[in-house]
């Protein structure tokens, strides 16, 4: 099966070839891009969940008036889906510590958070005004 027909069932031959050792039969190519979009796929998905905890993180701290168990849920179910991406695979923990790629989800995460509570986008701190550790464990 190639891969530009049926990715399903490509990935099953290849799965099929690595389990017999059947090296010439392996389309590397491929194989090597999907292994790299993977990571790519888990960085996102991390980050992601990562964007929705600061975005109701300063929803929930620049518009008190509207605070609720919503908001709540949602924190405590991204801060779970980020401490389970970190005990399955621990090098995004290396994520938490670069500088520029916290700074791209924050800065994405205040545009929501400005678009949601309709305020000024200049109301929410340019600079992220929490520490990943406050983040991902401090009390609301």
């Amino acid at each position: 099966m190639r891969y530009e027909q049926d990715i399903v069932a490509w990935s099953a031959t290849q799965a099929h070839h690595l389990k017999r050792k059947e090296w010439e039969q392996l389309d590397l190519e491929h194989l090597i891009e999907e292994i790299e979009a993977l990571g790519r796929s888990e960085q996102r998905a991390f980050g992601s969940y990562l964007q929705v905890l600061m975005m109701h993180w300063l929803k929930w701290h620049y518009q008190p008036e509207r605070r609720s168990k919503s908001w709540e849920h949602t924190v405590s179910y991204c801060r779970d889906q980020i401490q389970d991406a970190l005990e399955d695979m621990p090098s995004l923990q290396r994520l938490l510590e670069d500088e520029e790629w916290l700074a791209k989800y924050y800065r994405r995460a205040r545009r929501d958070a400005a678009k949601e509570t309709q305020k000024n986008l200049n109301i929410f701190p340019e600079a992220m005004p929490f520490t990943v550790q406050t983040l991902l464990t401090a009390d609301l």
